[in-house]
This record gives structure tokens, C-alpha cells and sequence, in this order.
């Protein structure tokens, strides 16, 4: 599938037209929808008339069944797919898919979407969606997009009015203060062979630190620390990163620990196209966590909203009974276990921008409204193909407020590879929210006593 030229060139012309502007804040009458029409992150309250729900505070009672121990149960274990799509009838719901889901659909005979009914469980702690109703009258885009002014926590830009500002509403949203993870990736072959390689990871915002206080280190937006914990021929090795805020003013900081070396290290790769950490060259680093750092590549297109089947409420994912041969299958995931809903979500279009590099030409996210997540993105390549699509399969973290990725999936179009990442279903102590981190737990010094082997 190739680009859309003419699409193409109206982005281009669409962000030099914004170049010299500012950016950002809307009117007090405009803010006075959040909470009104508007849901406190900027999602329309009110349903379709059809399969899409109103909101009504999303999801903030566990389940029965849920223990509180971070083992999510499934809050809809009886309900059913409404239908599947697959390739007998793919021609019928196409409007509401991405190109890139159509493009699965047709490779793939064993390849399904199976819809379920809506449920906008998405909800955050009322303290963020406070702070983000009152970013929307104050926080701005600087840098020309690539940074912003006077941000300091939760949802920039509720009311977004281009691109950039959906762009960074993802990058943004709120994912717990400080968490650490347990998780498993895996990159099968053709034929659906693979090993995992397990990654304890945490990520803490600036804020969230025990020693946090204001005007310290105020251009990181977050602390990413990753160390692989397995195979034993990887194990030990560290990632660090700095997650800058304006990444034009300053580069992302990262550093990388080699266990065999026994040597911390500068890691200027670790952004844009660089290589994904033990991905067998499946994903590029600004691929993690469906899109990561700074926009400054790509010119940025709001293609305005549009209702589409997304993965959502994917409970059946995080089983623990299940293993990781019941989900990782030749070509994709096991589709019977996955779950779709109708929901509304921003289109933004990015197009390379000239003279920039970036093994990806143009990127198509869709990006849920209820979360700010994307849920998925069509990536193509120089010649304008279609190459790549990811998937998000989210779940609402119902006991902290948080919605998040239950897996992330990049599939490869013209390899027959993906790369599937999040794994829990294996894995001791998946997640731990309110992790208790110091700034001195980020230093490049704290890699070497993070890495073992």
C-alpha cells in the first residue's frame, strides 16, 4: 500500500504554516468543556447513539475475584465476540480499520478481529485529571513543537488543536508515578520459533521521586531504567535513559551498561531509528511503547477523529493460566485471545520531514481519546510501502487508576516476523506501582550496581 501523496504534501503545508505560531493553551470558554461535554482528559463524554458507551467515570471498582495482589482477573469473563472480522468480510468494516489492520487480515488466513461490546473503562487518579484541566489553559508548545512550556505533570494539551499536541498527550499520559515491570519480548521467526528475553524495567517521572523537589532536573519528563534478566548470554546488560522534555535544547540522555565489558557507556543510538534492546532488529527504539521521544523528525498532520476497532480491555493477554506457547504463534499472536471494541480515536499523520533521516517515511497513529494511547500505528517505508503495524493491547489497571499496554505487538509485513512485547503471563511480581526511587537509583554510577550476571 502505498503513501498518500496528495495527503503527503497538505501535511507538509500544514506544519509550515504552524511554524510561527504559538501553540498550545486554549480559551478559558474552551476548557470550560472539560468535565462538561468533555471528559477531564479531553474525550467526548457522550456515546455514538450506537456501540460506543458515554463515559461515566470509567472502570475504578476491581472486579469480583481480583485479590489486589497486581494478578489481573478478567472483568468480562462471560461476554462474547459480536462478530469477527476476517478475510470473508473484511471489505465490510474496512472504514472503521487502518490500512495496516486490513493488510494483517489479508496476509493472514488465520488472522481475526473479534469484536466485542464497548466499555470505556479508562479513567485516571482525579488528582492528574485535575492538573489536566488546568494544563489546558497554560501549558504551551515551545521549540516549534518539540517542548514544552510550563508543564510540569498529567495531559498537556486536553484540548488538542493539531498534531503535535495528540503527539504529546501519548508521550505524556500518566502511567502510575513509578512503576516496575517483569516482562517478557519475543521476536519468532517466520515459522513461529522463538526464545524470550526478560526485562525488569521501571520508569519514574521527574515528580515522583522521594528527593523530587521543584526546579530539579525540570527538563526530564521521566527515569527509564531497563536490565535484561535473562537469557544468561544477555543478562546483566542495563539501559538508562533521561527522557528529556525538550529534546531539541537537550538530547535525550542514555547509557548503556555491558556486562561482559563491565563498562558504562554513552548510548546516543538509543532514540530515533537506533536499534531496539535485544529485538533482533524488529523494532527501532522510538518503537517502544508504540511511539517514544522527540517529534522533530517528522512533520506532524491532525486528520481529525474517526470511529475504529481497536484493541481494548485485552484481560485474556495477562492470564495466568495461560503460557506464552498458547500466545506467540506463527505470522501473529493468537487472535482468539485478543479483544477489539469500537471507540473513538485521533488520526495524526507524520511525514518525514526533508533532509531528516528515519527508516520510516510517514506514520499513521490512532490514538484512543479515552486514554491518549495510541492503539495503533501504520508505519511505512522510503518507497512508500506499508511496513510495519502495531498493535496495542490495553487494559485498564483498575486498582490504580492507570490505563496501560497489556502487550504491544509490531508486526512486519514483509518479513512475517513481529516482535510482541509486555509479556506477564510467566513472569514473578509483573508490575509493582508506587515503586519508591531516589535520583541517585538514575545516575549512570547506579547501572553498574543494577547489572548482574
Amino acid at each position: 500500500m502505498k503513501l498518500n501523496k496528495k495527503l503527503l504534501a497538505t501535511g507538509v503545508l500544514a506544519a509550515s504554516m504552524f511554524a510561527g505560531q504559538a501553540w498550545g493553551a486554549v480559551s478559558a470558554g474552551e476548557a470550560a468543556k472539560l468535565g462538561d461535554t468533555l471528559t477531564p482528559i479531553g474525550a467526548e463524554k457522550a456515546g455514538n447513539g450506537g456501540a460506543i458507551p458515554a463515559w461515566t467515570g470509567g472502570m475504578t471498582t476491581p472486579p469480583a475475584g481480583y485479590k489486589g495482589d497486581g494478578i489481573y482477573v478478567n472483568p468480562f469473563p462471560d461476554e462474547k465476540p459480536e462478530f469477527v472480522i476476517d478475510q470473508s468480510n473484511v471489505d465490510q468494516y474496512a472504514d472503521k480499520l487502518s490500512p495496516g489492520q486490513v493488510a494483517m487480515i489479508r496476509q493472514y488466513a488465520d488472522y481475526k478481529i473479534p469484536v466485542y461490546q464497548t466499555h470505556r473503562t479508562a479513567t485516571y487518579p482525579k488528582d492528574v485529571m485535575d492538573k489536566t484541566v488546568e494544563n489546558a489553559t497554560t501549558v504551551e508548545l515551545i521549540q516549534n513543537g518539540n517542548g514544552l512550556g510550563n508543564y510540569e505533570s498529567a495531559t498537556p494539551f486536553p484540548v488538542p488543536q493539531n498534531g503535535l499536541e495528540v503527539i504529546w498527550n501519548h508521550i505524556t499520559r500518566y502511567r502510575g508515578g513509578s512503576v516496575a515491570r517483569n516482562v517478557g519480548q519475543a521476536t519468532p521467526t517466520a515459522n513461529g520459533a522463538y526464545s524470550i528475553v526478560r526485562f525488569q524495567d521501571e520508569i519514574t517521572w521527574n515528580s515522583a521521586l522521594t528527593d523530587y523537589k521543584k526546579g530539579q532536573d525540570d527538563n526530564v519528563l521521566f527515569y527509564f531504567k531497563q536490565a535484561i534478566t535473562g537469557p544468561a548470554r544477555l543478562a546483566g546488560n542495563v539501559l538508562l535513559v533521561h527522557e528529556t522534555i525538550d529534546q531539541v535544547k537537550e538530547p535525550r540522555r542514555a547509557w548503556v551498561y555491558n556486562a561482559g565489558q563491565r563498562r558504562v557507556r554513552r548510548a546516543p543510538q538509543v532514540a530515533y531509528d537506533g536499534p531496539g534492546t535485544a529485538a533482533d532488529g524488529m523494532r527501532t527504539s522510538d518503537n517502544f511503547d508504540m511511539f517514544n521521544g522527540a517529534p522533530d523528525r517528522y512533520n506532524w498532520e491532525l486528520l481529525g477523529k474517526k470511529e475504529m476497532y481497536i484493541p481494548y480491555n485485552s484481560y485474556k493477554l495477562v492470564d495466568r493460566d495461560l503460557n506464552y506457547d498458547d500466545i506467540i504463534k506463527a505470522g501473529h499472536i493468537n487472535q482468539d485471545l485478543t479483544r477489539y471494541e469500537l471507540h473513538r480515536v485521533w488520526h495524526v499523520r507524520a511525514t518525514l520531514k526533508e533532509g531528516e533521516r528515519h527508516v520510516y517515511a510517514q506514520r499513521d497513529f490512532y490514538i484512543d481519546e479515552d486514554s491518549w494511547q495510541a492503539g495503533v500505528i501504520d508505519h511505512y517505508d522510503g518507497r512508500g510501502e506499508l511496513w510495519r503495524v502495531a498493535e496495542a493491547h490495553t487494559m485498564q489497571f483498575y486498582d490504580k487508576d492507570v490505563p496501560w499496554y497489556a502487550v504491544e505487538v509490531l508486526y512486519d509485513l514483509l518479513s512475517g516476523r513481529y516482535l510482541v512485547l509486555g509479556l506477564t503471563n510467566e513472569e514473578n511480581n509483573p508490575y509493582t506501582f508506587g515503586a519508591e526511587r531516589h535520583s541517585r537509583d538514575y545516575t549512570p554510577a547506579a547501572l553498574r550496581r543494577a547489572g548482574t550476571r
